[in-house]
């Protein structure tokens, strides 16, 4: 497999996860009958955030990157006050 292909599947993995958090979101409003953001919303934000920010660095996309660094510090901050909130609760 070309490094070219590499690259590729981590966009796409990248992708699919950041577009899994919509679903997942979607699914559990559903099933309250109202709007939540459910913590696996918030991961697959960061984890699809990140695996979209490496490939935006490998193919040097300077406003790729800014706009990926930026949601992956906002997702990552939430992921914090959740944590904090459980924890003090």
């Amino acid at each position: 497999m070309s490094e070219v292909w590499i690259w590729l599947a981590i966009g796409f993995l990248g992708q699919a996860l950041f577009s899994c958090r919509f679903i997942v979101q979607w699914l559990v409003s559903e099933r309250e009958g109202r709007s939540v953001i459910p913590r696996a919303f918030w991961y697959f934000s960061l984890f699809g955030g990140m695996t979209l920010l490496i490939y935006a660095v490998h193919k040097q996309d300077p406003v790729f990157i800014v706009g990926q660094a930026g949601g992956v510090f906002i997702y990552s901050r939430n992921l914090y006050f959740i944590w904090r909130t459980q924890r003090s609760g």
